[in-house]
C-alpha cells in the first residue's frame, strides 16, 4: 500500500516542479526540494510499517517420549518457533550439556551441573529421536501476535552464547521447567495461576520412581536416595518438571482471552519403544511379609547355624554401610537437597560396619565377644527410630515399605546372633 501512494503523487509533483520553474526561475530549486518530502515521508512510513505486516511466528511445544538410556527416562521437550513466511522452524532446546568439560563429573557429583539452551533447525533436532525410536508431538499454541513475537525474541536473546548457560537442578530447574517458565512469562503469569492451585497428589519421589522403574537400579537409587523433601504433594505447576506432565497441563490451560491454549496437536515422529510407565502404589504389606520372613528366619537359623547367618549377613552389613555413607555424603557434601535428611539412614547406616569384625570372627568359628551383641542391638535400635520419624507429622518421608522390610531383618539378626 505505501508504494502505491508514492507512485500516485509522483506525476503531481512533477507538474508542480515544471510550473514553479516557468513562473519563478530564481526560486525554482526550493519548491523542488519541498515537493520531494511527501515521497521521502511515505518511504520512511513504508519501511517502518513493513515488520507490522509480516505474519507473527507460530509457537509450539515439542514433547519427546522417554528413551532407554538412563538420562532419557524422563522424556524431553523444547520450544519451536515457526516462521510462516519462510516455513523454517527453529527448536529452542534447553537440554544440552557437555560431558567433555574437565570438571563435568565433579560438578555432577556435587549437584552443580551446567546446561545450556541451543537454537537449531527442528529437523536437525529430531534426528536423534528418530534414530532412537522416540515419539515426538508438537502442541501449537494459540498466542496473540504480541505474545508470540515477544516469546520468539526472548528465546533468540536467551540462546546467545553469553546467556545460554544455566545451573541445572533436577526437579526445580531443568529442560521442562525452562519451557514452562518461558510460556508463563509470555502469558504474563497466566499459566502459573492456572496450574498452581491444582494437584494430582503426585510427588517428586512418585514421579521419579515411576519413570525410572524400567531400570531397577535407577528405581532403587531414587527410592532409597530421596529424602523427605521429595514427598511433598506437588501442584501441577511443579509437576511440570516432567515434560509429559507439562504437555497434559497445557491441554487443560487457557490463553489470555479464555480460549484453549493448545490450538492443535501434531504427531511428528511415531513412538517405537515401550510406553511411558504408569503410576503404581507401593504395597508395603507385601514388603512386611518379606521382612518378617527374613527376620524370623535370621532369628531361628542364627540360634542353630550362626556361622551360616553370619556369612549371609556380612554382605548385607557391608552394602548397608556403603549406602548409609553415600546418603551422608549427599546430605553434607552436595547440593542435591532432595536427598538431604534421608530417614533411610536409620535403616541403612554406617553403624552396620561395626558388626563386620564380629561377623567375620563368627564365620571363622570363634566367639566374637559380648560387644558384638551390643553392636547388633544398637543397629536394631537405630532402625526402630525410623518408625517414630515416619509418624512424625513434620516433613514425613514415604519409606514405610523400606521400614517394613529392613527393621524386622535387623531385629532378627540381633536376636539370632547376640549370644553367639
Amino acid at each position: 500500500m505505501p508504494s502505491t501512494w508514492v507512485c500516485s503523487v509522483a506525476p503531481e509533483a512533477a507538474s508542480r516542479r515544471a510550473a514553479a520553474r516557468n513562473a519563478a526561475p530564481g526560486r525554482g530549486r526550493r519548491p523542488a526540494r519541498l515537493a520531494a518530502w511527501p515521497r521521502l515521508l511515505w518511504l520512511a512510513l513504508a519501511l517502518l510499517a513493513a515488520p507490522a505486516f509480516a505474519a507473527a511466528p507460530r509457537i509450539g511445544v515439542a514433547t519427546m517420549q522417554p528413551g532407554e538410556i538412563f538420562w532419557e527416562r524422563f522424556g524431553h521437550n523444547a520450544l519451536v518457533v515457526l516462521d510462516p513466511g519462510s516455513g523454517q522452524a527453529v527448536s529452542y532446546n534447553f537440554g544440552f550439556f557437555d560431558p567433555g568439560e574437565p570438571d563435568f563429573v565433579a560438578r555432577f557429583v556435587r549437584g552443580d551441573m551446567r546446561y545450556r539452551l541451543a537454537a537449531l533447525p527442528l529437523e536437525q533436532d529430531l534426528v536423534q529421536y528418530r534414530d532412537e525410536g522416540r515419539g515426538v508431538a508438537i502442541q501449537w499454541l494459540d498466542l496473540d501476535e504480541a505474545q508470540a513475537r515477544g516469546l520468539a525474541a526472548a528465546l533468540a536473546e536467551n540462546a546467545k552464547p553469553d546467556n545460554a548457560f544455566y545451573g541445572y537442578q533436577y526437579f526445580d530447574d531443568n529442560c521442562s521447567t525452562r519451557v514452562r517458565d518461558a510460556l508463563d512469562r509470555a502469558l504474563g503469569g497466566g499459566l502459573r495461576r492456572q496450574l498452581e492451585g491444582r494437584s494430582h497428589g503426585s510427588t517428586y519421589r512418585s514421579e521419579a520412581v515411576r519413570l525410572a522403574s524400567p531400570a531397577p537400579w535407577m528405581w532403587l537409587g531414587f527410592d532409597l536416595g530421596l529424602g523427605p523433601a521429595a514427598d511433598r504433594p506437588l501442584p501441577l505447576w511443579s509437576e511440570a518438571f516432567v515434560p509429559m506432565r507439562l504437555a497434559a497441563a497445557l491441554r487443560e490451560s487457557r490463553n489470555g482471552e479464555g480460549r484453549p491454549l493448545v490450538a492443535a496437536e501434531q504427531d511428528v515422529l511415531p513412538h517405537r519403544l515401550p510406553p511411558e510407565p504408569r503410576d503404581w502404589p507401593v504395597r508395603w504389606s507385601a514388603w512386611l511379609l518379606a521382612g518378617l520372613a527374613l527376620g524370623l528366619g535370621a532369628a531361628w537359623l542364627g540360634a542353630r547355624r550362626p556361622r551360616v547367618v553370619a556369612g549371609l549377613a556380612l554382605p548385607f552389613w557391608s552394602l548397608a554401610g556403603v549406602a548409609g555413607a553415600l546418603m551422608l555424603f549427599i546430605w553434607f557434601g552436595t547440593e542435591h537437597r532432595y536427598g538431604w535428611a534421608n530417614r533411610n539412614l536409620l535403616l541403612l547406616s554406617p553403624l552396620c560396619w561395626l558388626a563386620l569384625p564380629g561377623g567375620w570372627t563368627m564365620l571363622r568359628g570363634r566367639a566374637p565377644g559380648p560387644w558384638f551383641g551390643r553392636m547388633l542391638g544398637l543397629v536394631a535400635a537405630v532402625a526402630a527410630l525410623s518408625l517414630f520419624f515416619y509418624w512424625l507429622p513434620i516433613y514425613p518421608q514415604r519409606n514405610a515399605h523400606w521400614i517394613a522390610l529392613l527393621l524386622p531383618l535387623h531385629v532378627g539378626l540381633w536376636l539370632g546372633l547376640r549370644r553367639r
